[in-house]
């Protein structure tokens, strides 16, 4: 899927793209009739399988229909039924609402995202690792505020950023492991499914409707939890991990564009022929892959924020325009936050350190950033080293202790 308004849209794929949603939807009911029928609640179906009655060809005509119900679902429901048998017609959707459909349906096009963005975050970690470990001992002034400060070690920054990509690591995992069904019918009570097993003659007809919950979500392979209609949690937590990824991508992104400038040259993004160019200045040599994460490592809190307003005012039991208000943003936020994962890969495992320029540049500077060495060695009066590549602190400790982290972190997570 290209996009003419976020270059680079084509690295998601089908992530959380209309085709992908509409596949998840009949997922979602397709698993539900079978936890009728495994419940005794439905009958034996000959034509219970619903795989394959609609494909990406149907998008079209759903989303136009859409409108009519204020969701996808109702269209959806309608099409499935005059495409399957009579008795899987009569069953399916029974004892479901539209929030159900499109809320697990969501969670399993998120969990596609998420599972993405976890192979991204191991490919990062270790070219990170790699980074750290092999300019360990890589001297280069330190800047605060843009400006010189103290000297510090290409390993100790790379380090920076391994520690900042494996929060957003851990933030994923969890909401990987966290994504749950939602299954409560039209209130989040599930009185369609429990009223079914009582005129069925059931016992404990409340149990019933909550085997339905349990058979389900371990179909679809997600967590089984109560209604969650108006309490948007699994939103918006999935939601600050996605975010949390393009801020630390953000942070890798800027210092990369900072020290490519011509005038500082100390990094470099990996050479692609073609990427760079400009259309009218032809030694230029831009760094395109750091433009673009940090393009979406400024868009991403907004996204984030519209669902948080919304989770904020979901009224009732199901929200009128809150919920609505969702889709589109976890659709962009999620497809827009692929993408900048699969930049910020490319940037790490290719990225060009010019160990003699940083050198070069603390030698220029050493009187100055050794100011704060020589203000110490006065206090003792004492004379302070003019070596500025002896004034690193704790750099090779910071880089230990960040690969130790993704030592383990790969390991747990291989």
């Amino acid at each position: 899927m290209t996009d003419l308004f976020w270059p680079g849209n084509e690295r998601a794929g089908e992530l959380m793209s209309e085709a992908t949603l509409l596949e998840a939807m009949v997922q979602v009911e397709n698993a539900w009739l079978d936890a009728l029928v495994v419940a005794g609640l439905a009958p034996a179906l000959s034509d219970g399988d619903l795989t394959g009655l609609v494909t990406s060809d149907d998008v079209d005509e759903l989303a136009r229909s859409a409108e009519a119900a204020g969701n996808p679902v109702p269209a959806l429901v309608a099409l499935l039924r005059s495409r399957t048998g009579i008795d899987s017609a009569t069953w399916l959707h029974r004892g479901l609402t539209s929030q159900d459909v499109l809320d697990t349906a969501l969670m399993l096009a998120l969990r596609g995202v998420l599972d993405r963005l976890l192979d991204e975050l191991r490919s990062q970690v270790i070219a990170a690792s790699i980074l750290a470990e092999r300019h360990v001992s890589t001297p280069m002034v330190g800047r605060t505020l843009t400006q010189h400060a103290v000297p510090t070690t290409f390993g100790a920054v790379a380090a920076g950023w391994l520690d900042g990509i494996l929060d957003a690591a851990d933030l994923v995992v969890d909401a990987r492991a966290l994504l749950p069904v939602q299954l409560g019918g039209a209130v989040g009570t599930l009185s369609a499914a429990t009223e079914l097993a009582a005129l069925r003659g059931l016992d404990d007809p409340q149990s019933v409707a909550a085997e339905l919950v349990t058979i389900t979500a371990e179909a679809l392979g997600l967590r089984e939890l109560r209604p969650w209609h108006t309490s948007r949690g699994p939103v918006t937590r999935t939601a600050d991990a996605l975010v949390s990824c393009t801020d630390a991508w953000g942070h890798v992104a800027t210092d990369v564009a900072t020290l490519s400038r011509t005038e500082i040259a100390e990094l470099a993004e990996p050479s692609v022929e073609g990427r760079g160019g400009s259309s009218t200045m032809p030694h230029k040599h831009n760094p395109v892959l750091s433009v673009l994460v940090r393009r979406a490592a400024l868009a991403a809190p907004a996204l984030a924020s519209t669902l948080h307003t919304s989770s904020a005012i979901a009224g009732d039991q199901r929200p009128d325009g809150a919920w609505h208000a969702e889709w589109s943003t976890l659709h962009t936020l999620g497809r827009r936050t692929a993408v900048a994962g699969s930049q910020t890969t490319e940037l790490l495992q290719g990225l060009h350190v010019d160990a003699e320029r940083m050198r070069a540049t603390l030698d220029r500077s050493a009187d100055d950033v050794l100011a704060e060495r020589r203000s110490i060695a006065d206090l003792l009066d004492a004379k302070a080293d003019p070596d500025p590549t002896t004034y690193l602190g704790i750099a090779e400790d910071l880089v230990a202790g960040a690969v130790e982290r993704a030592r383990i972190f790969l390991e747990e997570n291989a």
